[in-house]
């Protein structure tokens, strides 16, 4: 027997789906686990070191401008 619960989130689901809407699972990075910290420190050590050299300064401006063109692709 269904409880209350499951039949709210049942029908939920189902006029969301009525609006054209899908459920989607997606995995983003554990911010709780060891050494999660310490990596994302490590990265933004390192992309800020890139950006203050010229290299590195043309390589954000090209995939910027890369990621600009996808987007404006979606239009």
């Amino acid at each position: 027997m269904e409880t209350k619960n499951a039949i709210r989130s049942r029908r939920a689901r189902g006029r969301k789906r009525a609006r054209g809407l899908r459920p989607i699972q997606i995995w983003v990075p554990d911010a709780r686990a060891p050494g999660f910290a310490e990596e994302l420190a490590r990265q933004c050590r390192a992309e800020a070191a890139l950006n203050v050299s010229p290299q590195g300064r043309a390589e954000a401006e090209f995939w910027n401008a890369v990621a600009s063109e996808a987007w404006a692709s979606l239009d």
